[in-house]
């Protein structure tokens, strides 16, 4: 998706820039390749600066509700220092790498419904404008693919997934929001919890998995949310017999009894067949637990359970990703 528009600082006749990014899949942490086409306008121009920005789609609950808005996560300055003649073309190729925890947007192929962008902006004799904005695709990390993998083997259905501003606590979090992959319970855990969500923090020793359950409530027990998290490692992924690492996770969270707020990061339990070190986590800030961005996926391999949740399916999250682009535009221009 890209969009070619005048760099609205200047005014008619000003440079135009088109962004183009490399078609090839790119991971959290990995590299980000491309290149930033530039065409000279009706004179010559000084281009100071060729920044990219990462933005992305993200929830906020305030005490009003709740509200959407565009968040910058990362800024690179990729090119500049050069004087743009009348109708010159030229290209910035740039390679930059994202941040360990950017959100995952696809799996196998399928949208996941969480929208992230590269904006570019370009700075001219002091005036700046965003002049490009261009969908960004992020595909799990081989960690992640397997703890997801492994999910829809043991009969967890997916059913949404959006960022939510605010800080995990107990974690090494860097990001101002998280992403929430909100499942559906497996038959053997419906009867215990109602839904579950998941949250990957990576970093590049390894990666933080934070689960959350909403439990279902008992006659004498009332139903509330259990808290845990467990660490892994990107090494020997392949070594690792994630569906019953995950599924003792499952078990551990399902039957862990405290609610797991306002206090710190609790003992380490012990970490499934070497899968890392579990612990109990300490209070979710910012937390929320309402819906997120409902969409029917299926998840190819990971055989995570398709369904139509929260009145809206898979065609329509294109719709969605076009809504953001078009309504930032919208936005500026205003």
């Amino acid at each position: 998706m890209v969009f070619k528009r005048l760099l609205g600082a200047l005014g008619v006749g000003g440079p135009t820039v088109d962004t183009v990014l490399d078609p090839a899949s790119v991971l959290p942490g990995g590299t980000l390749t491309g290149q930033v086409h530039i065409v000279g306008g009706k004179a010559d121009f000084e281009i100071e600066h060729i920044i990219l920005e990462l933005v992305a789609r993200v929830e906020a609950e305030h005490e009003g509700g709740e509200s959407e808005g565009v968040v910058a996560f990362d800024r690179f300055t990729v090119g500049g220092g050069f004087r743009l003649a009348e109708g010159e073309q030229r290209s910035v190729p740039f390679s930059v790498v994202l941040p360990w925890e950017t959100p995952v947007t696809e799996l196998h192929g399928q949208s996941l419904g969480v929208v992230l962008g590269v904006r570019t902006e370009l700075s001219v004799a002091g005036a700046k404008d965003k002049g490009d904005l261009d969908e960004l695709t992020v595909s799990p990390l081989p960690v992640q693919e397997a703890v997801l993998e492994a999910l829809g083997g043991l009969g967890f259905g997916f059913k949404s997934a959006d960022l939510e501003y605010g800080r995990i606590g107990g974690t090494g979090q860097r990001l101002p929001f998280y992403q929430e992959i909100e499942l559906l319970p497996s038959p053997r855990y419906a009867q215990q919890v109602n839904e579950i969500e998941l949250t990957f923090l990576a970093n590049p020793g390894g990666v933080e998995v934070v689960l959350e359950a909403d439990k279902r409530g008992g006659f004498l027990s009332p139903g509330h949310d259990a808290l845990t998290r467990f660490t892994v490692s990107h090494d020997g992924v392949r070594q690792q017999d994630w569906p019953a690492i995950v599924d003792g996770w499952m078990r551990q969270l399902a039957e862990h009894r405290s609610s797991g707020y306002g206090g710190p990061v609790g003992h380490d339990s012990p970490a499934p067949l070497g899968s890392g070190h579990g612990h109990e986590a300490g209070h979710h800030e910012g937390h929320r637990s309402g819906p997120g961005v409902g969409t029917a996926v299926a998840a190819g391999a990971a055989g995570l359970a398709v369904g139509v949740v929260g009145g809206m399916v898979a065609a329509e999250v294109v719709d969605e990703v076009g809504d953001f682009f078009e309504g930032d535009e919208e936005e500026e221009e205003g």
